[in-house]
């Protein structure tokens, strides 16, 4: 798609230095700089006169344009030419400045100077934006969507180290590769992971939005980053100290904007209570506490469900917790687990099986975690018990069609019911592999005729040259030299020896069987060798 680009930039050198980034862009058709608000106003409205699809899809707006205030010309903008994406370019990063430009409508900032990769991360989320609130306007009738809003699930760790964000990654993983619109809260505000485990660099995080009063879906965008998988991350900030900006409030009201816009939101609140952590907890749908088959760790989560009740966040029978790094051979077993938290143990217990996941996060890409996993297999049976991963085509407006390798990735996981999947695929296969076979054990077949051919051909020779020699039937010799080095099953072929000059040529046509020997449909194969005649024979 072409994203037609309209800057408004009053300083010349600005204006250079921009449209020199802009023509490197890729998609991207800048058009010249308007020098002024009055000038960028007549020409949005002269393209809208013409027809709404004239319009570029992104306007950038320099902080210094005049004679209009860069804000207010963006309020003016967004309500004339709601299907066009404003973004601002400025030098104050400041969280009033930004604050004020989402309250004027902006889809975006660009902070000064100028730099490449910012520049194309704005414009093109500018342009989607656009792109869909035109097919928006378009289509005549709001979007609707299907029930209240979307599932959130809490992920919770009884201690530090307890793999609570491999849980929340995999859990996202699973219910966007079901088709599913998914968003991904990094809540762990402290020492959040999330990015480090997805390989992302983005300086947008929760903390950007504690100083905003209404915190709406169109604001939120901003801070959102979409991952190369789909999912919409909204991380933890990069400054620790920048935590204690995110509140009770904050976490509600980011929580309930992106449910209204996804149908799957993971929460991966750490190991850490606090008050943003405890609200995520109270509003979720599930609320899931990761353990380890230890006694320091069951420990850990006693107390947490126990602070859980006092709190009046979330009662022990309404707690699902997961036991991670389960195997047999410990003492700790899920039911015990059970028996001792006085919560619900999910049937889909996690392996210990460190070995798979340690290439993948070292490498921070977790979503590359082979389908084979053992891990990744037991996270997408939770997923499926946790009613995420359920694929229903045609179903509510938001939903998207899962591809061809992740319905074939989902078979392995979907209710937790990996062997019937696997069973059933195998079925499905059967008759392929059959034939298969077949085609290779016929090839064998004839392989093999060839070389019972070729050897005949090459013994009958020999005798058929010994008789001659001694002036012998030379025929018979032939026939009976190729014959006996033929097996049963190939009894029936046709042995012939021919002086040929100072040659004896001879000749072996062989009935190729059909997957059986002695079944012959008609195929033949010949074999021919030669062996020198010694003297003339008389």
């Amino acid at each position: 798609m072409t994203i037609r680009i309209l800057p408004a930039v009053g300083d010349l050198d600005a204006a250079r230095s921009l449209t020199t980034l802009l023509s490197q862009l890729a998609d991207a058709e800048p058009a010249a700089p308007v020098q002024d608000s009055t000038a960028l106003l007549d020409t949005l409205a002269r393209l809208a006169g013409e027809s709404l699809d004239e319009l570029p899809e992104v306007v950038l707006v320099h902080e210094r344009i005049g004679p209009v205030p860069a804000l207010e010309l963006i309020r003016d903008l967004v309500m004339r030419f709601p299907a066009v994406g404003v973004v601002l370019i400025t030098a104050d990063t400041s969280t009033g400045v930004l604050t004020a430009a989402m309250d004027s409508g902006a889809r975006g900032i660009v902070t000064l100077p100028l730099g490449y990769d910012a520049l194309a991360e704005r414009v093109q989320a500018a342009a989607a934006w656009s792109a869909g609130m035109r097919r928006h306007l378009s289509s005549g009738t709001p979007e609707l969507y299907a029930g209240p809003g979307g599932t959130v699930v809490a992920v919770t760790g009884a201690k530090g180290g307890v793999g609570s964000t491999v849980t929340a990654v995999q859990l996202a993983l699973a219910a966007r590769a079901s088709g599913r619109t998914v968003a991904l809260v990094d809540l762990d505000l402290q020492s959040g992971d999330v990015a480090s485990y997805l390989d992302v660099q983005f300086r947008r995080s929760i903390a950007d939005l504690a100083g905003i009063t209404d915190i709406n879906p169109r604001v939120l965008q901003d801070a959102v980053y979409t991952h190369d998988s789909g999912i919409g991350l909204l991380l933890a900030p990069a400054e620790g100290e920048r935590g204690e900006e995110v509140t009770d409030r904050v976490a509600r009201q980011v929580l309930g904007a992106l449910r209204s816009r996804h149908d799957v939101v993971i929460v991966d609140c750490g190991s850490q209570m606090n008050s943003a952590t405890a609200a995520a907890v109270e509003v979720a749908d599930q609320a899931l506490l990761l353990v380890t088959p230890d006694v320091v760790a069951v420990r850990a989560a006693k107390r947490m469900v126990r602070l859980w009740d006092r709190l009046q966040i979330r009662k022990a029978e309404e707690t699902l917790t997961v036991v991670n790094r389960h195997s047999r051979g410990t003492e700790i077993q899920p039911a015990l687990v059970e028996r001792i938290t006085g919560t619900k143990v999910a049937g889909a217990a996690v392996p210990a099986a460190f070995k798979e996941l340690q290439s993948v996060v070292d490498a921070g890409r977790l979503q590359d975690l082979e389908a084979r996993s053992t891990v990744k297999q037991a996270l997408w049976a939770l997923a499926g018990e946790l009613g995420l991963v359920a694929v229903q085509e045609g179903g509510g407006g938001r939903r998207r069609k899962a591809s061809s390798s992740d319905r074939g990735a989902l078979s392995l996981w979907r209710k937790g019911g990996d062997r019937g999947s696997v069973t059933l695929e195998f079925a499905g296969m059967f008759p392929l592999l059959l034939v298969v076979m077949a085609l290779l054990w016929e090839c064998a077949l004839y392989g093999y005729t060839y070389s019972l051919a070729g050897n005949a051909a090459d013994e009958a020779a020999r005798a058929a040259t010994a008789a001659h020699a001694v002036d012998g039937d030379f025929v018979a010799a032939c026939k009976s030299a190729g014959a006996k080095h033929l097996p049963g099953a190939w009894s029936g072929a046709e042995i012939s020896c021919t002086p040929d000059g100072s040659v004896m040529r001879a000749t072996v046509h062989a009935d190729v069987p059909l997957f059986f020997p002695g079944v012959n449909p008609g195929w033949q194969v010949n074999g021919s060798a030669g062996a020198a005649l010694e003297g003339d024979g008389r």
